[in-house]
């Protein structure tokens, strides 16, 4: 019981905080706060290639295929530099082996609210897919490319070890077997 009322409780306050709002990785592009969108700013993502070995058996490359990624600074430090933000929008990532040429085409338009900490820690406290790889010993998953779904935590340490906690139902792809 404690558990379901932990959950509820994180999806309440996510749904609460992200009305409007989608989600997927850092990344945000430098924008004006008064643009007309009360601080929206587009988040802007680059095709990434990966050695075979590093997440799956084989080279691959993630690319953005449609992205409508939006993210607002809605706390920062003294220095100005974010402490809390929102993120929201459709993104659509297609993870492509680059020895066979198999893709597959994946939802990451989860919902999120990062918080980063001054030693370079930072938490994703999330509902809805979010696409993610993990190297060996790099964290609680297995090496791998996966989406990870439902109500969840990413939290990467400031040394990048990496920490999904789900609240609720775990879902999750390995996107490696999905095009090997």
């Amino acid at each position: 019981m404690r558990r379901y009322a932990a959950a509820t409780a994180a999806a309440l306050c996510l749904t609460a905080t992200l009305a409007a709002a989608p989600a997927a990785a850092s990344g945000a592009t430098s924008g004006d706060e008064d643009d007309g969108d009360r601080g929206w700013r587009p988040v802007t993502y680059e095709p990434v290639d990966y050695p075979a070995g590093e997440r799956c058996d084989f080279a691959f490359r993630t690319e953005p295929v449609h992205n409508e990624v939006m993210v607002k600074t809605v706390a920062t430090y003294p220095d100005g530099s974010p402490k809390t933000e929102l993120f929201k929008g459709a993104l659509t990532v297609r993870v492509t082996n680059l020895e066979t040429g198999a893709s597959y085409d994946e939802d990451a338009s989860g919902r999120s609210v990062a918080r980063y900490a001054q030693d370079g820690a930072y938490t994703y406290y999330a509902v809805g897919p979010f696409l993610v790889g993990f190297e060996e010993g790099q964290g609680n998953l297995p090496r791998g490319e996966y989406v990870i779904d439902g109500v969840y935590t990413f939290a990467f340490d400031a040394a990048g070890q990496r920490t999904v906690t789900w609240f609720g139902e775990k879902k999750l792809i390995d996107v490696c077997d999905q095009i090997d």
